[in-house]
Formats: C-alpha cells, sequence, structure tokens
C-alpha cells in the first residue's frame, strides 16, 4: 500500500445512542442496520427504489419510503436523463481484497455469527450486499500476520524446479473462506495478485524491495503456473491475475520492484507463453498501481508480443486522476481496465471519506471504463491488525471484526453497487448535471440502476429521466442513493 495524507483521516464521526442500539438490536437478530427489511411505504406504490446513505441523518444503506413516480410533468430542475440505448463496458463486479488478515478474522468468528456474515456478504439474497469480485494476494500481503511466498527455502539456495512449493499458509484461513464464499456465490470472480517473488529469486535476497532476477524469470512464470493449478484443486479458480502489485513501490513488507520494461518481458517471453502450454485462460493484467503513471501499462501494451497476452491494465489511486483508465482505454480499446485498490486510512471520516471514495471509485472508475471495483481490506480488528512488520498499521476495514461485526465506510462504498448491480450489468449513458456525480446500469434483468452523490454543500432537487418521463428526487448534502426501476 502507497499511503498519503491526503486520503488519512483521524476523527470517526460520533453515532448517537439510538443509533448505535438500532445496531445492536439488528445484529443480534442476524441482520445489520442496513439490512433489516424496511416497513412497507405509507405512500404506496413506487415507479423508482431509493436507497440511501446519509452520513448527517445517520441513514446508512436504507430502502427510502418516498414514493417517486414517473410524470411527463415539466419542472426546471437539473436533470440526469438515463440513456439505455447507449452501452459501454460490461461490469465483472465489485468487492474488496480478502487479505489473509481478513480471512483469519473471519474464520475465527463463532460459526453461526460467521455464517449469517457470509451470507449477507456474498449471497444473492435480498438481505446481502451481494459482493462480486475478490483480490486475494498470492503469497502474503502487508496484511497478513506474517510474511510468507510459497516456496521459502533459504534465501541463499535456490529450488528451481519448485520442489518446495505449497499452497499451506493459506490452508488455515484464506483457502477455507474462499470455500465457504464460493459455495454461496459459484459465480464470483477472483483476482490474484503477488506482493513479492519468494526472497531467493530476487536481487537483495529479501522480502522487501528488490528485483526479480532475469535468470529467474521462468522460473516464477511457472510458480504462478502451479499456483493457479494448486488453486483450482481446491475448487478455486483463478480469473485473473496481476504480475506485481504496485510494481513501482519497494517500501511494503512484502514488495518487489519491476520496471515496465521487465514486466512486459516477463509478460510476452515467459509467463504468457507458460499459461499457453497450461492451457491456463486466466487473465493476465498489467501494472496494478497508481493512476500517476499510465505510461508504465501502455509501454508494455505498446509491445504487440506483450499485448497479446494481456487483457488489460489495473490501476490504484493514490496517486494521479481516475481520468487515466480512460487514457490507457482509448490507446488500446480491445483492452480491458480494471481498479483493484483503495484503501480508507483509519479511524476514518465518514461523511469525507464516503464523497471521495464514491466519486472517484464508484462513479469515476466505471465512467473510465473499468470492468470492476475493489476497495482494500476487507475486514481489521479494532487495532487495525493482522498486519506484517512494516505493513499497513492504519488501513481500516469495510468490517471491524471483533465480537462483533461493525459495518466500516467502505462497507457502504461497495455496498451501493454491488447490492444492485450484479456481474454481467452493463454501463449505459447519463450526462452528469452540476454537483451530481451519477452513473447508470442496465442489469441482466433489464432493471436500471443509478449512482448518484450530492457532491455539494445543500439538498438538491433533481429530475431523473427515462425515455420521456420523470421522477423527482431530493437529495442531501453529501448524500448518496441508488435508484433502481
Amino acid at each position: 500500500m502507497i499511503r498519503i495524507k491526503i486520503l488519512n483521516s483521524s476523527i470517526i464521526p460520533k453515532i448517537a445512542l439510538v443509533s448505535i442500539l438500532t445496531i445492536f438490536s439488528a445484529y443480534s437478530s442476524g441482520k445489520g442496520v442496513d439490512q433489516q427489511k424496511p416497513e412497507t411505504p405509507k405512500t404506496g406504490h413506487s415507479d423508482v427504489s431509493c436507497w440511501l446513505t446519509d452520513p448527517v441523518s445517520s441513514i446508512y444503506l436504507q430502502k427510502q419510503n418516498t414514493s417517486l413516480h414517473f410524470t411527463s410533468n415539466l419542472n426546471s430542475n437539473p436533470t440526469i436523463l438515463v440513456d439505455s440505448v447507449t452501452k459501454y463496458q460490461t461490469m465483472d463486479g465489485f468487492g474488496f481484497s480478502m487479505t489473509g488478515g481478513s480471512a483469519y478474522l473471519i474464520n475465527k468468528l463463532e460459526v453461526s455469527v460467521k455464517n449469517r456474515l457470509m451470507n449477507e456478504l456474498f449471497s444473492n439474497d435480498s438481505s446481502s450486499i451481494g459482493i462480486s469480485y475478490l483480490r486475494i494476494s498470492i503469497g502474503a500481503s502487508d496484511l497478513n500476520s506474517s510474511v510468507f511466498s510459497y516456496n521459502d527455502i533459504d534465501p541463499s539456495k535456490t529450488d528451481t524446479a519448485l520442489l518446495s512449493f505449497s499452497i499451506k499458509p493459506d490452508s488455515f484461513d484464506l483457502i477455507p473462506v474462499l470455500k465457504s464464499t464460493i459455495a454461496i456465490n459459484p459465480g464470483i470472480k477472483i483476482l490474484g495478485s503477488p506482493w513479492s517473488a519468494p526472497a531467493w529469486m530476487k536481487t537483495n535476497k529479501s522480502t522487501k524491495g528488490g528485483s526479480l532476477k532475469p535468470e529467474y524469470f521462468g522460473v516464477y512464470a511457472r510458480y504462478f503456473v502451479k499456483y493457479i493449478l494448486a488453486m483450482k484443486d481446491q475448487g478455486i479458480v483463478i480469473d485473473a491475475v496481476t504480475i506485481q502489485n504496485e510494481p513501482l513501490n519497494p517500501d511494503n513488507n512484502p514488495s518487489m520492484y519491476m520496471s515496465a520494461g521487465d514486466q512486459a518481458r516477463f509478460v510476452k517471453d515467459f509467463l504468457g507463453p507458460e499459461f499457453a502450454k497450461a492451457k491456463i485462460t486466466t487473465k493476465i493484467i498489467l501494472y496494478d498501481h497508481n493512476c500517476d503513471v499510465p505510461d508504465y501499462p501502455l509501454t508494455i501494451l505498446n509491445d504487440p508480443e506483450a499485448r497479446k497476452y494481456s487483457d488489460g491494465s489495473a490501476f490504484h489511486l493514490y496517486g494521479g486522476s481516475i481520468n487515466a483508465l480512460s487514457t490507457v482505454h482509448n490507446a488500446y480499446p480491445d483492452k480491458n481496465v480494471y481498479f483493484t485498490e483503495q484503501w480508507v486510512g483509519a479511524p476514518g471520516k465518514f461523511a469525507e471519506n464516503l464523497k471521495w471514495h464514491v466519486k472517484n471509485l464508484i462513479i469515476g472508475a466505471p465512467r473510465n471504463w473499468s470492468k470492476n471495483v475493489i476497495e482494500w481490506n476487507l475486514a481489521s480488528d479494532p487495532n487495525y491488525d493482522p498486519h506484517t512488520p512494516g505493513g499497513c498499521t492504519t488501513c481500516l476495514g469495510g468490517l471491524t471484526l471483533s465480537n462483533d461485526v461493525k459495518r466500516n465506510v467502505s462497507y457502504y462504498i461497495i455496498a451501493h453497487a454491488s447490492k444492485f448491480v450484479p456481474m454481467g450489468s452493463i454501463r449505459i449513458d447519463s450526462n452528469v448535471p452540476d454537483n451530481l456525480p451519477n452513473v447508470a446500469y442496465l442489469t441482466p434483468t433489464g432493471r436500471k440502476v443509478l449512482i448518484v452523490l450530492n457532491d455539494s454543500n445543500s439538498q438538491v432537487t433533481f429530475n431523473i429521466q427515462f425515455s420521456t418521463k420523470k421522477v423527482t428526487p431530493v437529495l442531501a448534502a453529501g448524500s448518496v442513493a441508488t435508484y433502481t426501476w
């Protein structure tokens, strides 16, 4: 993780006692406050449903009882025109990184609590937030309790035949939690990303920093193949891999520096051919780092041999602008773009984090062609553990897990999309009036979904127009709403 001051936060908004009591009461019955079945609207049938998060009013992904009826009435309000004829990319999904630490915390929950939580996260029923995409680490990330690879030997020795390869370190928590996830949602997509090659393959013989030695490019490609096949033997299909998490950040633990030139050579001469030889269809995704260096993936895509093995490029937003995704897409529109990581710095400012992440990621990334949005760690404990020595000490999980379950801001950030925009939905066209950033989708069942942020400092009354009809919602300052019809 690269961490920058502007995204860090230092104050948690206070929650009224009545909200706390509501949360505890809801959780004891097996439902999060946002999953409680809303009362039947007294105003009758509504053409458009609205799910709202308004931090000022302590409303967190709650279905609203306001009736929104399509009419032909004219007014002077700003209008979001949703056009389902104009279609863009098909979405792979929304979710989190299931770090080793996240899996550990979930796995240690009391069985009935764990089962309720897993269904809340991953099932497709009305009480779930419908997570459809997970990112996992190949070997340890910095949010494991310790550093490991799948081929740990004395760094002064070598194992070019990979005789010591084993995914056993993940067999205690990550693999069991992934199996439970797949049992609930068999179609979930899983992306694997390594934080480092085994230390003995690296120039500095260390888990931190250094680079992959050229003489081990072929061995490391076979390491990827063995990993994918070993996970398949566990019933876990790895849909895609990135070559290296944050290849320009050698300061984490674990971490590894990889230049664009080395990544291009690794893909075209080693990893791509090894996948082809083993008949592996797992996608190869480039870069996996910040939006401020789009030239990194473009350098690789400019190489025809590397490009033919590459599905696309992945991005984080600890630097640069989300518009970089469109820069890369426009250069190679036949290649996909993905958004694979963004943290919330503990303890977090709910309202500020909600606005920034929804505007830049939930709305900004798909409007710049991303096929997914992944927030960083799914879960941490109250002390922001586990993490490696030298790993992130202030990464706030989507969930805080101890003896109970606390839902944090990134849970709601993702839920505003994942609950309503299933895998296979298509982004459709919508205009963006001032202070109303938004993104629209057509789901596989024909539902329309519109996610809107009020980015102003005052309440806004606006129109949603579809075809010749309009509805007129009201959205409080700093609020996020998902509208469906």
